[in-house]
């Protein structure tokens, strides 16, 4: 009965042989065109965005394309937690009354319109690269500031291209 052996078994050097990076610059491991948010978005806005996206976090632009911050699900689970503060507890005795003097009856609770804007919530801090920068540096930055994700921004500012830790797997042979 034969086994099947491994290739590091037949090939011993096949074990040994390093990963190489493809790509030498950013332009080449970016994911370019990302999807982002305005900075004048609702958090609701936010909410829907990230869930259909199916995405932890988005970088939060300006209406001229430019990067502005980064919103993710724990700055809106911590904006929510917040929130709660203002919201009344429907198990007290307190007896709900409209603006109009309407009584409502129990298991009724009163929330405060939220208008709040993504740029209120988010983590005003971009850690961004130019197209141009070399892989190792990014990777470099990337590991120094213990991010997930590095944006790529041109020469006038505007966000081009999102480089994630899975990119650079995706770039290895």
């Amino acid at each position: 009965m034969k086994t099947k052996q491994s290739t590091a078994a037949m090939n011993p050097t096949a074990a040994m042989n390093p990963l190489i990076l493809r790509a030498r610059i950013a332009k080449e491991l970016m994911a370019p065109n990302p999807v982002s948010i305005n900075a004048r978005a609702t958090v609701k806005e936010a909410v829907v965005f990230l869930s259909d996206a199916g995405f932890t976090a988005a970088p939060v632009i300006d209406d001229f394309g430019r990067p502005v911050g980064v919103v993710s699900q724990s700055d809106i689970v911590r904006y929510e937690r917040e929130q709660l503060e203002g919201v009344l507890n429907p198990d007290t005795d307190e007896d709900l009354v409209t603006p109009e003097g309407e009584f409502l009856g129990n298991g009724f609770h009163a929330e405060h319109p939220d208008v709040a804007a993504v740029h209120e919530i988010m983590t005003p801090m971009v850690f961004a690269v130019s197209p141009k920068t070399p892989a190792r540096e990014v990777a470099s930055q990337m590991l120094k500031r213990k991010v997930h994700r590095l944006f790529v921004i041109d020469e006038a500012g505007v966000l081009v291209g999102v480089i994630s830790a899975l990119d650079f797997v995706q770039h290895l042979r």
